[in-house]
């Protein structure tokens, strides 16, 4: 359902208009806005009663402390060669430990930790 919205004009500008706008439009336009009741609150239910806490017992690690992932490049696979031929070029060491990357033993600066997330995803979908 179109709407009509008067647009007032600021001093010195076009006089007043009417516009016509569709709903879904001006929905776009408008921005939510919670209630402050809305908000999770541990503890709590949605009528303000207390509840027991829904905290289960940790579950062990399964991620070891340290990652290491191999680097380097299958060129027979790469370059099509003869399949007895081992031809696998070693680029390096990534080792993730603490939630830091390291290359070869030193700290991956921040854009080759992101392009290295971004390889990774790119490697999963194919």
């Amino acid at each position: 359902m179109p709407l009509t919205l008067v647009v007032t004009a600021l001093p010195g500008a076009a006089p007043a208009s009417a516009q016509t706008i569709a709903e879904r439009d001006c929905r776009r336009l408008e921005r939510h806005v919670p209630a402050p009741d809305v908000a999770f609150r541990p503890g709590v239910d949605v009528r303000g009663r207390p509840v027991a806490p829904a905290d289960l017992a940790p579950s062990p690690a399964i991620v070891p402390d340290r990652l290491t992932i191999l680097l380097g490049v299958d060129l027979r696979r790469r370059l099509g060669l003869p399949r007895d031929l081992i031809a696998d070029l070693p680029l390096g060491v990534i080792e993730i430990e603490n939630g830091q990357a390291l290359f070869n033993g030193r700290p991956l600066a921040a854009d080759d930790a992101a392009a290295l997330a971004a390889a990774c995803r790119e490697a999963r979908r194919r």
